[in-house]
């Protein structure tokens, strides 16, 4: 066998090992001469299914293994309730993408790769470091796929019109771009919003954009501390500096729904930011990568763009923030030897770079993105590559602390400190401390 993988080079190193200790959960993984099928496979997940049905079938013709494999597309809305009933009642998929916000809330659901198998260390030199919160005591909790990021989009008519020929590249231009930008009628109500912070209800991923804000900051929402406890971290302050960043990043997103400044731009009674976007009243969208589909579709003669999401002036890395796709062994499965098997086999360079393709979102793999590629890819996989996660205890409890921290602001019923000490203390109450 010969040009393996790194991935490819793990499984095979572990073989050894995990037949000795009579733990034989992949047999010659990745490899020439797969020609057998494991069987049936099912994969459960959101994102399109053509494009997975495309790939398993050119993949099968050169492994059999993967010939019995299907996926099926589930509803993003019920998504979660039906995988937790269907594994309640036996009837659930062997496989299912797992998204890393919900890795840990849903680690029960998932049989672990051991570390003996993939241990961290090449796991952290195979996949990009947004996929981190995979990493548990009990092993890796998904074999990651995609990277989601975070994507700046711009309307182009509305900044020609607006003496712009590009957004803007850092926060601090922000304000003034959209003073300049943001139109109201006479009684004062917006009729057409530069960009869509400072709101939860109507801001399509609002608590993606504040922790993005608050770790481009220099801060963190949860860490571990010195026992490996997950604990919440919205309230300590910047090395070297006086304030935190989660109060730091909640001013700045919060003044562009203050109807007292000079950049407001945002308020509750407003669509969501995405359908504005859409319907071309809003000139910019933070929205994900694989979104940008989704924006064409909904308005064919949109003319819109993609661009990086902007850095602080002063920040000494680029960071940004993403969704992470992962293929997780179901705890029902009747085959998890075999859907280990075809997790890695679907994890692999090749079928993962063809799948990326396809999908239109970047891989989860360094070797993928590493590779030249051209046209709207570059600034996807770019974006991808200074994604950063946090692990989230549990997405609904924590959207429901970070709507309230947001709302106190705008609503004049907290100050920052004060909402940003009440974050922390639900956060805690989320973790089960």
């Amino acid at each position: 066998m010969k040009n393996l993988s790194v991935f490819q080079i793990i499984l095979l190193s572990a073989f050894g090992a995990l037949a000795i200790s009579g733990i034989l959960i992949f047999a010659l993984v990745v490899g020439s001469g797969g020609r057998n099928s494991i069987g049936p496979m099912t994969i459960w997940g959101t994102l399109e299914p053509n494009a997975f049905a495309v790939v398993l079938r050119q993949a099968s013709e050169n492994d059999g293994r993967l010939s019995q494999v299907t996926y099926v597309q589930r509803d993003p809305a019920t998504y979660e309730a039906d995988l937790t009933e269907a594994l309640a009642n036996g009837t659930g998929p062997d496989l299912f993408l797992l998204r890393q916000d919900y890795a840990m809330r849903d680690k029960g659901k998932v049989i672990p790769v051991p570390y003996t198998f993939l241990s961290e260390t090449k796991f952290k030199d195979t996949f990009l470091e947004a996929a981190n919160p995979y990493l548990s005591e009990e092993g890796v909790l998904g074999i990651p796929l995609f990277v989601d990021p975070l994507i700046f989009y711009w309307n182009r008519d509305i900044l020609a019109s607006a003496g712009f020929a590009k957004p803007p590249q850092y926060w601090e231009d922000v304000p003034e771009f959209a003073q300049k930008v943001t139109k109201r009628d006479d009684s004062g109500g917006i009729v057409l919003s530069a960009i869509s912070l400072g709101e939860f209800a109507n801001v399509n991923h609002a608590k993606d954009i504040i922790t993005l804000l608050i770790q481009q900051a220099g801060g963190t929402i949860t860490q571990e501390d010195g026992t490996g406890r997950l604990v919440p971290a919205l309230t300590l302050r910047v090395a070297g500096s006086p304030s935190q960043a989660a109060e730091s990043a909640l001013r700045f997103y919060t003044e562009f729904a203050d109807p007292s400044k000079v950049h407001y731009s945002w308020n509750r009674s407003l669509p969501s930011s995405r359908a504005e976007f859409a319907a071309g009243d809003l000139a910019l969208y933070l929205g994900y990568a694989s979104e940008s589909t989704l924006l064409a579709r909904m308005n064919p003669n949109l003319n819109f763009a993609g661009a990086a999401v902007p850095q602080g002036k002063t920040a000494t890395r680029s960071t940004n923030a993403a969704h992470v796709y992962a293929l997780s062994v179901s705890r029902t499965s009747r085959n998890p030897e075999g859907a280990m098997t075809v997790a890695a086999l679907i994890a692999d360079t090749s079928v993962a770079r063809a799948l990326s393709v396809a999908v239109g979102i970047p891989s989860a793999r360094r070797d993928v993105i590493a590779e030249s590629l051209k046209g709207e890819n570059v600034l996807f996989e770019g974006e991808a590559l200074i994604a950063r996660s946090w692990v989230d205890p549990d997405p609904e409890k924590t959207d429901g602390v970070f709507r309230g921290m947001i709302e106190s602001v705008t609503t004049g019923s907290s100050r920052l400190s004060e909402a940003v000490g009440r974050a922390n203390q639900e956060l805690a109450q989320a973790m089960g401390e």
